[in-house]
């Protein structure tokens, strides 16, 4: 008897691994707790996958996110921009730096797709679909469409922000979206993790386990 075909194997389903990078594991500058625990999940799940697409924060220096761009603020604080609410982070991902690279431990050399966000100086970037003012597109829609993608499962850091952002555009946008929620780490500051485990629901985000996926 053959095995099941694994849902990665389908031409029409895609994994994004979000922003797996050194400022966001232990010891960088936006650390998310046991992000490390991530990694090698991530490696599993893509193995698994025919289609993959890594994305990569991406910030200029002086950055609008940055806590440091804003005299007085403190990291973690929330001043209102043009686009709505905004929590000031440490300066992390910051363009060519160590910060900014891919773990040394991500081993995904199928992927055929590397997405950089945030790379405009006067708004942040969290979903790898769309920039914070949720119009602007990074392009990623396209492609997907382009490449006759509708299925879309997501892993990678952190759970409340990059991935959920990521997760609802998705979602908002047609796709089936699916977040494997054991592959994932979040920061959850200020309710920040409840409020996007609501809105993913709301969105009919799916959450899924890396066993379904990888076995």
């Amino acid at each position: 008897m053959s095995p099941a075909p694994r849902i990665g194997d389908d031409p029409r389903a895609v994994l994004v691994a979000v922003d797996l990078q050194v400022d966001f594991l232990p010891g960088g500058n936006l650390a998310v707790a046991r992000g490390h625990e991530v990694v090698p999940m991530a490696n599993r799940v893509a193995a698994a996958f025919r289609n993959v697409v890594l994305t990569q924060d991406w910030h200029p220096p002086g950055h609008i996110s940055f806590a440091s761009s804003h005299p007085g603020k403190a990291p973690f604080e929330v001043i209102g921009l043009p686009y709505g609410p905004q929590i000031l982070w440490p300066d992390h991902c910051v363009q060519g730096s160590a910060g900014a690279r891919f773990s040394e431990h991500l081993s995904i050399p199928h992927a055929q797709m590397v997405v950089r966000k945030g790379f405009h100086a006067n708004i942040d970037s969290y979903s790898t679909f769309f920039e914070a003012d949720r119009t602007t597109p990074t392009g990623l829609v396209g492609y997907l469409r382009d490449r006759g993608i509708d299925r879309v499962y997501l892993l990678g850091l952190a759970t409340d922000f990059c991935v959920a952002w990521s997760a609802v555009d998705a979602a908002r946008h047609g796709f089936a979206t699916h977040v494997v929620e054991d592959a994932c780490r979040a920061i959850d500051t200020g309710g920040s993790l409840a409020r996007a485990h609501a809105d993913m629901a709301g969105a009919g985000v799916r959450l899924v386990s890396s066993a379904d996926l990888a076995g």
